[in-house]
């Protein structure tokens, strides 16, 4: 199987020179990642056949191999040799062993099993079904792609930065001859996502061609990368600290680190910083830092724009469960819109892994006594109820330890109900919360840290939870009022008809399971304070609880000291878009459900408010919202503990590699930055700097900024960058949102991220940060 693919004939000289071009690419590239003779990256470069699955008839060997830039994967057809497919491994969110992907597990039988792979994409893109031809050449496959994206992912940010120039060098090298004509230089200047004018091109291939041969080769191409790596405001800044013969010793740094970002230092922080990041041994053993050595520690995460002790979790985790915002999912099982899109157990998966801590489950009958998953009434996709289980018990924990939430949405007949309940009881085990933690009958939730590993059961009951106590027993097929989130579109469209409530009969082996999350209609706030359990809680369409957060603010945030409240979006959203959360968070509400499989900026609001607390989708409210007597308002704004007005003052400098938006190779990104704050009304603003015509590469900004924030708590910061265009809307670059409280102050990176959340290699902005008590 693993034999390499027949190349066309060439001449003996060019297959020789050309293999010798190839080694020595390649050798460079794997220098550059630190895997120089890894004998995982050998086998990758060397590639081999592997079936790719698509369906039950459509089984084809294709032949995969990992590209010179020890980066790319490209693939071929045996039957049309330059039919070419490449992915990168960046774009790469998990491979996984055996038939885990839907597709293998339809399509392939369970013979097979430990030759089987799949490499799940990050975005939309679809997975990838394949077989090896033996259990240990997949696991080979496996492990060797595991371990290269791992490196990938671990690189420092000027590796990233110079693997990324490197490939764009070869590429522009069209001739393949190790040299670079003013010509293939100009290509290289657009594969960058730079656009100079010929002149200043002209000039800098002059300064770089010493040799005068009107070609850059070896050392020159190394000056050239020199001159367009330099960070003129790295200069600026070190220059102004490095007083010890050029250099930065460990005075200095602690100069730097108090003055510049106003974080604590002491000499052993600097020394430390210097074993860590300074690049030459020589100057390391003199106890001083380089300017390379700082720019690595400004870009190394320790000292980027978000806090890094809060890349772990530190709150306090043993407060009352509904004393959280907790990240949370609408539709969970949908990859795309609500009316045809398809269904599938990957889709929670991708959620999981983001740290949603609650999904939804739309439960069906199905065939063969086994319950589906899919939007009632529409084209949907479905999949069983069962296999979603299995999926969500796999992957519940391995963001987040903290208590996963299933929200049952269930239109299943009593025996199905039966069904689901075995299912859930067989395949989460001692992992399902069955009966109130502790003795007697509890009077508020456990908190996340109690539950640690647990799921809950979000759904009707038959009776009060109190009733276990009482030894009173739920007759079985009891009716009771149906909540069916799915008919709210055809309550809008048909009036008072479709409000007839529905009676839903209910097995007890369900009920029995919805322990502390039993939905029950609201039917107001005094009403709920008076007849409600801790317990007992309701969901709201998006458009009925923005009234209450705009019209009963106060009354909303005292509902929610207590008990749960569970926000979903309108019906009417096909198209599976989003709504607006902050306004929600602001009144209290923990369970905001947004569809996670859409890009949109409430996503990325959703994000960066779950970035941190170690990404565990659970984060303290503020004391005065988890305060029954709270007089907090976020409308009215009155005086109180919630007031700590702030003013943020915010410096944009530059922009390092921004990727193309458009993959034309003419095409040059004008990029302009965006600073939005969110959070409560008069903490809502946006400015904007001025574009920066064709350079995506190193553009420069210098433009400052000032922000009134008074309720810092709440408040979330978002970096928006686009490509500006005077004729249309402008198109979405990259963004990076964060907690206010989370932002450090002084010069700090911001990395940036894609429309799918994910991080954009080697981009980023250079800014600086103040923020001072108003």
């Amino acid at each position: 199987m693993n034999c390499p693919r027949r190349q066309p004939k060439l001449g003996r000289a060019e297959a020789l020179l050309r293999n010798k071009r190839s080694q020595k690419a390649i050798q460079l590239s794997s220098k550059l990642i630190g895997m120089e003779g890894d004998p995982d990256l050998q086998f990758l470069l060397q590639g081999g056949d592997l079936l790719k699955v698509r369906s039950p008839s459509w089984k084809k060997t294709r032949y995969f191999k990992l590209q010179e830039d020890c980066k790319t994967v490209w693939h071929e057809s045996k039957k049309t040799f330059r039919r070419k497919q490449t992915f990168s491994l960046d774009d790469i969110a998990a491979v996984r062993m055996g038939r885990q992907s839907e597709g293998l597990r339809k399509y392939t039988e369970e013979q097979v099993e430990i030759r089987c792979f799949s490499i799940m994409f990050k975005g939309r893109r679809k997975n990838l079904d394949l077989i090896a031809s033996s259990e240990e050449e997949a696991k080979q496959w496996v492990s060797s792609l595991e371990k290269m994206v791992s490196r990938l992912k671990n690189l420092s940010c000027q590796q990233k930065t110079e693997h990324w120039i490197l490939s764009c060098l070869r590429k522009a090298d069209k001739n393949k001859d190790d040299k670079l004509s003013p010509s293939e230089v100009k290509n290289f200047f657009r594969l960058i996502n730079i656009d100079v004018e010929d002149e200043y091109a002209e000039m800098l291939f002059k300064k770089c061609d010493k040799s005068n041969s009107g070609y850059l080769t070896g050392e020159e191409i190394q000056h050239l990368y020199e001159l367009l790596t330099q960070r003129e405001e790295i200069d600026v800044i070190y220059g102004e600290y490095a007083r010890t013969t050029g250099f930065m010793n460990s005075e200095n740094i602690v100069d730097f680190l108090m003055k510049e970002q106003r974080e604590k230092a002491t000499l052993e922080d600097a020394r430390r910083i210097i074993e860590k990041y300074e690049p030459d041994e020589n100057v390391k053993e003199k106890k001083l830092l380089s300017k390379d050595g700082f720019l690595m520690y400004m870009q190394h995460p320790e000292a980027l724009i978000l806090n890094s002790d809060h890349t772990e979790v530190y709150q306090d985790m043993s407060q009352p469960l509904n004393h959280y915002f907790i990240s949370s999912s609408h539709n969970t099982y949908l990859m795309e819109d609500q009316l045809k899109g398809p269904s599938s157990t990957e889709a929670y998966i991708r959620a999981l892994l983001k740290g949603c801590r609650c999904v939804e489950l739309d439960c069906w009958d199905g065939s063969d006594d086994e319950p589906v998953i899919y939007h009632g009434y529409t084209l949907t996709s479905k999949i069983l109820f069962k296999d979603a289980i299995k999926a969500i018990k796999e992957y519940a924990f391995k963001t987040s330890d903290y208590p996963v939430i299933l929200s049952l949405e269930n239109h299943c007949s009593v025996e199905q109900q039966k069904v689901m309940a075995h299912h859930m009881n067989s395949i989460l085990g001692s992992a399902l919360i069955t009966a109130p933690l502790g003795q007697g009958m509890p009077t508020e939730f456990p908190s996340p840290e109690e539950l640690k590993g647990k799921f809950l059961i979000k759904g009707k009951r038959l009776n009060k939870l109190e009733a276990i106590y009482a030894s009173e027993e739920a007759a079985d097929n009891t009716d009771v009022t149906e909540e069916d989130e799915s008919n709210d579109e055809d309550e809008e469209k048909e009036g008072e008809q479709a409000k007839k409530k529905k009676k839903l009969k209910l097995a007890k082996e369900l009920s029995d399971m919805v322990i502390y999350c039993k939905s029950v209609h609201f039917h107001g706030f005094e009403d709920a304070a008076q007849n409600l359990s801790f317990y007992e809680m309701s969901s709201f369409k998006e458009g009925k609880a923005v009234g209450l957060a705009e019209e009963s603010a106060n009354a909303f945030i005292r509902h929610n000291v207590d008990k749960l409240s569970r926000i979903y979006p309108a019906g009417t959203r096909t198209d599976s878009s989003n709504y607006d959360p902050v306004p929600l968070w602001n009144a209290g509400c923990q369970i905001v459900a947004l569809n996670f499989q859409t890009n949109c900026t409430d996503m990325d609001v959703n994000q960066g408010r779950f970035l941190v607390n170690g990404k565990s989708g659970y984060i303290l409210k503020p004391a005065y919202m988890r305060d029954l007597a709270t007089d907090f308002d976020p409308i009215t704004l009155t005086r109180g503990d919630w007031l700590k007005h702030k003013t943020l003052h915010v410096m944009i400098i530059s922009a390092q590699q921004l990727p193309k938006v458009n993959k034309k190779k003419s095409s040059i990104v004008d990029p302009l930055v965006k600073v939005e704050v969110f959070g409560v009304p008069a903490d809502v603003a946006e400015k904007e700097t001025n574009a920066i015509e064709n350079n995506g590469f190193n553009p420069a900004w210098n433009e400052n900024f000032q922000f009134d924030v008074y309720v810092p708590d709440l408040a979330l910061v978002r970096f928006l960058v686009e490509d500006h265009d005077s004729t249309s809307d402008n198109e979405f670059v990259g963004q990076y949102t964060l907690p206010f409280n989370s932002l450090k102050m002084g010069y700090r990176h911001v990395p940036l991220l894609n429309k799918n959340g994910d991080l954009l290699p080697s981009a980023g902005l250079f800014v600086h940060i103040m923020v001072v008590d108003a």
